[in-house]
């Protein structure tokens, strides 16, 4: 895989009642700007979103907000800083995050960040796109998820050469690691083109 130039991180649009979730955001946000990658993200000032859109602005990051025209004011869209792409609709948001970023970081969050990861691993599976998607698996938050993953993978429903496209880690450096050495399992067939999304 190609350097990374720009990862893009799902989360939550509140903080959570860990405080490790919004240090680790935090963290994302500095060690991007550390290693001279760009961070794409949902556009929000709110939730574990702003706070790694304003570590990385404070670290000098590029940082690139999508968010669709309606969430504008509920997120309050970030100002300052933020190049800011205004969309119509939840679909091309995630459309233009995955087309301007080079693997995705999945933080803790709720039913948005969850289903903004699985479309990602759709994509991946299906061969829409060649980016990894790493769970940064703060204080465990997402080990009920990955063992879904594994039952059903255990089932029949996921290939097993498809359940390694949802990587692990346990830190940021682990995580950013993963998508620069990422490589789509052997054998992964092309079934959509991206314009057939």
């Amino acid at each position: 895989m190609a350097a990374l130039k720009r990862v893009c991180v799902f989360c939550g649009s509140a903080v959570g009642n860990d405080p490790a979730y919004a240090e680790a955001a935090r963290e994302l946000g500095r060690e991007v700007a550390r290693r001279g990658i760009g961070l794409v993200y949902g556009g929000g000032a709110v939730g574990l979103m702003g706070i790694a859109a304003d570590a990385a602005l404070a670290a000098g990051a590029e940082v690139i907000g999508v968010i669709p025209y309606g969430l504008l004011k509920r997120e309050v869209g970030h100002g300052g800083g933020v190049e800011m792409h205004v969309v119509d609709t939840m679909h091309e948001r995630k459309a233009k995050m995955a087309e301007l970023s080079d693997g995705f970081v999945v933080l803790p969050g709720g039913y948005g960040t969850l289903e903004e990861a699985v479309e990602a691993l759709t994509w991946a599976q299906l061969g829409i796109q060649r980016k990894g998607v790493v769970f940064l698996d703060v204080d465990g938050f997402w080990g009920p998820f990955l063992g879904a993953l594994d039952h059903m993978a255990g089932q029949g429903f996921i290939r097993p050469t498809h359940r390694p496209m949802a990587m692990r880690a346990a830190t940021v450096g682990e995580a950013l690691d993963a998508l620069a050495g990422w490589e789509p399992p052997p054998g992964t067939q092309v079934w959509m083109r991206p314009e057939q999304m």
